[in-house]
């Protein structure tokens, strides 16, 4: 198996765990929405992103490393697509 294989293998079993996490604790999407909302109104998008993390962290039971630079590539598909969401969701006003 190639190591890009082993990577893409790595992140599918992290996404199956946190989506057994959101099956297990739906509140999880709709705190995680509500933290994103708040962090992304404030401040620069990059700092944002590091508050968004950690204060999922902080508030449900997805771990979500302090350092930017430990999030796993799973850990960084998240906090992109909340932030997607959100545009979004800013966009239809």
């Amino acid at each position: 198996m190639s190591s890009s294989e082993i990577q893409k293998t790595r992140v599918i079993n992290e996404l199956r765990s946190f989506i057994k996490k959101l099956l297990q604790d739906p509140r999880i999407l709709e705190q995680s929405l509500e933290i994103a909302r708040r962090q992304l109104s404030e401040g620069s998008k990059d700092e944002a992103m590091a508050r968004i993390a950690n204060e999922i962290s902080d508030t449900t039971s997805v771990h979500i490393p302090e350092d930017p630079t430990e999030h796993s590539e799973a850990d960084r598909l998240f906090l992109e697509v909340l932030k997607e969401v959100v545009d979004e969701e800013q966009a239809l006003y």
